[in-house]
């Protein structure tokens, strides 16, 4: 328990008769990048504003380092806040800006100056202290947002889509920065985003969240390996879905029938029972294009309907049979890597340990 920063037991909050957040618990260890991941509506933000103390819960439980905080004002939690729109005091300068957590600490004077001109060098801007928030570009406003939320050395780093209103090339780079400072002051972070690309970058672990709960918890590589249920698999990247009936098992090995009688090879990774309906989720990148006298368990011919080149690679959009849906297959543009049109009859295969019973 002491490497455990912040617990929330059973923590709800209900607007009438919806519940934005729906008991959810977890445990985050000091030095972890927690990221609340889901698409609007799914109660994310909520619960960073409990946290920080903005919003009141309905029922339940927030403790940091052990001590319960739901009666502290926000100002008395000690927690760091990042928002989407920065909240910079447009009439002070960076370093008023920044030094202001401090003045309400009543931090002596001196101490002031050397935090905010270390900070300053931790976010590398020293030069714009003497600035206004106006006078900065969008990239710089976030790190001084940023630097601002550091320089009280809080327990716990709280962030709200910060990095929104970037473009796509600054967002990107920003994401790397981020992490590299949090892993350098070692600081815990819950970091709140719609953007499963930037969970899977920034994250030491996801909560994937909808409607108030969450779906499901743990590494980026658990979450799109081996997501719990179908949200999760499709909102974690992409996937594709079969849906059928188990035929046979054999010791680990299912054998199924899809709605379009195709007949699939899969591994078993949890319990079923012969004529159960099932889901399986495959994922784009794990199917291949094989030729006449390539082999897999799982072959299928099929029909290209649409070809959408998204540069590094090429998504295909293939028709096995009437009943099923569209496969999409990933490929990358390499040389010497073979390209096909929409109308061309293909094979393609996968392996049954790339098929996830969910």
């Amino acid at each position: 328990m002491a490497d455990i920063i912040l617990e929330m037991n059973s923590l709800s909050k209900r607007y009438e008769s919806f519940f934005a957040v729906d008991h959810i618990s977890s445990e985050v260890k000091k030095g972890e990048f927690l990221t609340l991941l889901g698409p609007s509506g799914s109660g994310k933000t909520t619960t960073l504003m409990m946290i920080a103390g903005f919003v009141e819960p309905t029922s339940g439980d927030i403790l940091i380092e052990g001590s319960s905080i739901v009666s502290k004002p926000p100002h008395k939690r000690d927690v760091g806040m990042v928002f989407q729109n920065y909240a910079l005091f447009p009439h002070l300068t960076v370093f008023e800006n920044i030094a202001f957590p401090l003045k309400m600490r009543k931090t002596e004077k001196s101490e002031i100056e050397k935090r905010v001109n270390d900070v300053l060098e931790l976010v590398r801007l020293p030069e714009v202290s003497g600035r206004y928030p106006k006078q900065l570009s969008g990239g710089q406003q976030q790190r001084i947002a940023l630097a601002r939320a550091l320089v009280f050395n809080p327990p716990l780093l709280l962030m709200d889509e910060p990095l929104g209103a970037l473009d796509k090339q600054l967002r990107e780079h920003m994401q790397l920065e981020i992490k590299h400072i949090q892993e350098d002051l070692d600081i815990t972070v819950i970091y709140v985003t719609h953007d499963q690309a930037e969970a899977l970058t920034m994250s030491d672990t996801i909560a994937v969240m909808n409607h108030g709960k969450i779906m499901q918890y743990g590494s980026a590589e658990d979450l799109y390996e081996r997501p719990a249920n179908k949200f999760v698999a499709e909102f974690i990247g992409e996937s594709n879905f079969l849906e059928g009936k188990i035929e046979s098992i054999d010791g680990d090995s299912i054998y199924a029938r899809t709605h379009g009688q195709l007949e699939i090879h899969a591994k078993q990774n949890q319990d079923v029972s012969l004529g159960q309906e099932v889901f399986f989720t495959l994922r784009p990148e794990r199917i291949t294009f094989i030729n006449e006298t390539g082999q897999m368990t799982n072959t299928f011919n099929g029909v290209i309907e649409e070809v959408v080149y998204v540069g590094e690679i090429s998504k295909y959009m293939i028709r096995l049979s009437e009943e099923d849906d569209l496969f999409i297959l990933k490929q990358q543009n390499q040389l010497g890597v073979k390209k096909y049109k929409k109308g061309d009859r293909v094979i393609i295969g996968w392996n049954p340990e790339d098929m996830r019973l969910i």
